[in-house]
């Protein structure tokens, strides 16, 4: 049996279980996991990240158990669960940061008690690891930087105000973006074509500290912003909501800068709100995370099929199994709805009577 549950510090909030009817497994079969996610802000980490993560294990090793956790955006509260999980006899730990700079504690607990960690997708400073599962945040950042200078290019000629929104500072991912997207934003900055007239990061890549940013940021300069450029859809989505909240019209202002597909980023693509999104296939981060959490345990070799490059954390160089992503726009959304993600009729909800929700519903 395989069971989910959500804990306060203290005491649980829900289980799930999900029983597996495979006989009698090993003793490496009866492992306990600890999922540890790192906010309720992101919110694929619930709605997506935990569940397949969960499934994957189910087919794995039937008589796992996987117990799911949220750090809330607080590091000291993520380490008293790490600890508390240690104490209850855990056998991995799978550690999405609440904030890679201050996880050094949570690693070293880890460590002293003889337990692996797996990395999942945030990147945690200064502490052991087996190995890390992430998407190639460079490439991200890439996807991002380029889609944003095709749209400039595309642009009346003069200068073009640019307003930066960036995710949770000094984390790996964070500061893999930046560097990507500077690739591309770097040579129209000092060419004068772009001119950033705002920019800051978002703690805890809160949606709401996003939006309140870019109203700060349209008050600032009377409303004189050509686009925002985010870093996932949680700060897209609060330029979005900036935009709307002080009467903008789709349109007027580009968003750009999207990632994670959530349903809200698709529906404002199809919409014409937020110009595009990145698509993680969290099914295929599921597989791979769980396929390294079952050599972990069994204390095999990490699998060749995932693990191609690693990640240096200022402690070790982590073996990493660095994952592809693809960028989604309007020209092809419907990647989304063949990956199985949604419907048409889900990302379509309030948008049927643009064109291309009437040529696939």
């Amino acid at each position: 049996m395989t069971i989910i549950k959500r804990f306060t510090e203290t005491s649980t909030l829900a289980a799930i279980a999900l029983t597996g009817f495979a006989a009698a497994p090993a003793a490496s079969e009866e492992a306990s996991i600890f999922f540890m996610l790192p906010n309720s802000t992101t919110i694929r980490f619930e709605r997506r990240d935990a569940p397949l993560y969960v499934a994957a294990m189910e087919e794995r090793m039937p008589g796992a158990t996987v117990t799911v956790q949220n750090g809330e955006g607080d590091p000291e509260r993520q380490q008293r669960l790490v600890e508390d999980a240690l104490a209850q006899g855990a056998d991995l730990i799978v550690y999405t940061s609440s904030d890679a700079n201050l996880a050094a504690g949570a690693l070293k607990a880890a460590e002293e008690a003889g337990v692996p960690v797996l990395l999942y997708e945030h990147d945690a400073i200064g502490g052991k690891a087996k190995a890390h599962v992430l998407f190639n945040a460079r490439a991200v950042g890439q996807a991002q930087g380029k889609r944003a200078a095709e749209l400039i290019e595309a642009m009346p000629e003069g200068t073009v105000k640019l307003t930066r929104v960036k995710g949770n500072q000094g984390e790996y991912g964070t500061t893999q973006y930046e560097l990507g997207q500077n690739e591309y934003l770097d040579p129209l900055i000092e060419s004068g074509r772009v001119e950033v007239v705002c920019e800051d990061f978002t703690p805890n890549w809160d949606p709401v500290k996003a939006q309140s940013f870019a109203e700060n940021c349209l008050t600032r300069t009377g409303g004189d912003v050509d686009m925002f450029l985010g870093m996932n859809d949680g700060t897209t989505g609060g330029s979005v909501g900036a935009l709307i909240s002080q009467g903008f019209q789709k349109g007027e202002v580009v968003v750009t800068g999207g990632q994670d597909a959530t349903i809200e980023a698709v529906q404002f693509v199809v919409q014409g709100w937020q110009d595009n999104t990145i698509f993680k296939d969290l099914r295929v981060m599921a597989e791979a995370a769980a396929d390294v959490s079952v050599d972990i345990l069994k204390g095999e070799e990490l699998s060749e099929a995932w693990i191609n490059d690693s990640v240096n954390n200022e402690y070790m160089d982590i073996p990493a199994a660095f994952l592809p992503v693809e960028n989604v726009t309007i020209d092809n959304v419907s990647t989304v709805i063949e990956a199985g993600l949604y419907t048409w009729e889900e990302v379509c909800k309030g948008a049927e009577g643009t064109r291309v929700c009437q040529d696939n519903m």
